[in-house]
């Protein structure tokens, strides 16, 4: 992609109300731009890493046995009402009437609407275990909207849905979702940390917090230094058995500031053991077990040939919100360093002098070279001056950058910067292939 026609309005102060750091990145890598409070348009770099985040969320729910589909943003007052939770929600459910005064919303999250979907199809035990997921943009009605995609009102998440015969059984699709949630940050290079947690409006009695340990977190937390260091999983686990897995995490002391207990952290946690720091919430996971499926008749008939309520677990994941937890936890003074998994381009190749056709062509051999190999690159064939340049490859974070002047094309090399860690070579353009492929 040659950027002198791509879309990437950059910006060299952010906005005054933007108060935290993953918020003014964003908006001077012009990765988006506000159109209301807590409503976000998504510009193109934006929408890159969005969908590659989303990518690697969809792989790990499947890797996990969940099956995709996609239910709609508007959904029926009158399956929440089955519930009981139409009244009970509050005023961050945006309501709608449409011109045949039929009550609609826009869904903050979508329990009823899967349980419906499931009683519809659904009738004997033999199709269970079952776990059904969406990624769908959400709205919940902040009344302070604040922190950029951290909290707005529009956002884009992944909810996961399991149906089961008996507590047991949704037991161990719990999880399922806890080890998969484990896997999915490690692959955005971040470290999650499970946290027991409030059920809050979602309901249920088995509640874990997945949070990402940033200076800049939203909330403070504590936790057992070990959880941390723990490797993750991996995708080759015995996927029937994890139990030992989520024993192991749980054992140990974390919570968030709302439900520390200071005598049980200095009880539980050597002294050595204590860490206190911030944190962001990025996934939680659910047990509610016949919350939904029985006031809804969700039912199945059972081995015995009797009909019970499912047992249900919902899992959310705010990918949307990923972006800025990722930024608040990887980033310096230039601007963003993403991790390689979900940068927008892998490489950016910057032409030091764009009238210079010697230049002109070793850059576009690098490209064509780069995209041979698979690569994402985004060539800056402007003719802004180099100190530009370089501020807007650092600033929006690509994790290579290949430099190309004339004094590298008369000596027959290239620079090779590696954003995470700013170290810089000069080396043959093959040399450089072979790194940045490596």
């Amino acid at each position: 992609m040659r950027l002198s026609r791509y879309f990437l309005p950059t910006l060299k102060e952010a906005p005054s109300d933007a108060q935290i750091v993953s918020h003014q990145l964003m908006l001077r890598a012009g990765l988006i731009k506000q159109e209301a409070a807590g409503i976000y348009a998504w510009l193109p770099l934006g929408l890159r890493v969005l969908k590659r985040i989303e990518q690697i969320v969809r792989e790990e729910q499947e890797r996990a046995g969940a099956v995709e589909l996609l239910m709609p943003t508007l959904q029926l007052a009158d399956l929440w009402r089955e519930s009981g939770r139409y009244d009970a929600y509050g005023p961050e459910m945006l309501r709608i009437t449409d011109r045949h005064e039929r009550e609609l919303l826009y869904g903050p999250t979508n329990e009823e609407m899967i349980t419906d979907i499931f009683r519809g199809f659904v009738k004997s035990y033999k199709a269970l275990p079952l776990n059904l997921f969406h990624i769908q943009w959400k709205f919940r009605d902040e009344r302070r909207p604040r922190f950029g995609v951290m909290r707005g009102r529009e956002f884009l998440m992944k909810d996961a849905y399991s149906f089961d015969i008996d507590e047991a059984a949704a037991r161990k699709a719990y999880n399922r979702m806890f080890v998969a949630y484990l896997n999915t940050f490690a692959r955005m290079g971040l470290k999650a940390v499970p946290m027991r947690a409030d059920t809050g409006p979602i309901g249920g009695d088995l509640s874990h917090e997945f949070i990402v340990l940033a200076d800049t977190g939203e909330s403070q937390v504590f936790c057992d230094r070990k959880l941390v260091e723990m490797p993750v999983p991996g995708a080759d686990v015995d996927w029937n058995d994890l139990q030992s897995i989520v024993d192991q995490r749980t054992a140990l002391y974390a919570a968030t500031e709302e439900m520390h207990d200071a005598g049980r952290f200095e009880s539980e946690t050597p002294e050595a053991d204590r860490l206190t720091a911030r944190g962001i919430e990025v996934g939680h996971i659910f047990y509610f077990g016949t919350k939904y499926s029985a006031p809804m008749k969700a039912h199945v008939a059972g081995p015995d040939g009797k009909d019970a309520p499912v047992h249900m677990g919902s899992y959310g994941v705010g990918v949307s919100r990923l972006l800025g937890a990722i930024i608040e936890a990887s980033h310096d003074e230039g601007g963003i360093i993403w991790p390689d998994s979900v940068a927008p381009f892998d490489v950016v190749v910057i032409n030091l002098r764009a009238n210079d056709p010697a230049v002109c062509a070793a850059c576009e051999d690098a490209v064509a070279r780069l995209e041979a190999l698979g690569k994402d690159v985004l060539h800056d064939d402007t003719d802004e001056r180099p100190g530009g340049k370089f501020a807007t490859a650092d600033l929006i974070g690509i994790p290579w950058q290949l430099t190309i002047g004339p004094k590298g094309v008369a000596e027959g090399v290239v620079e090779l910067k590696r954003r995470a860690t700013g170290e810089k070579v000069s080396v043959p353009l093959d040399e450089a292939l072979a790194r940045v492929t490596a």
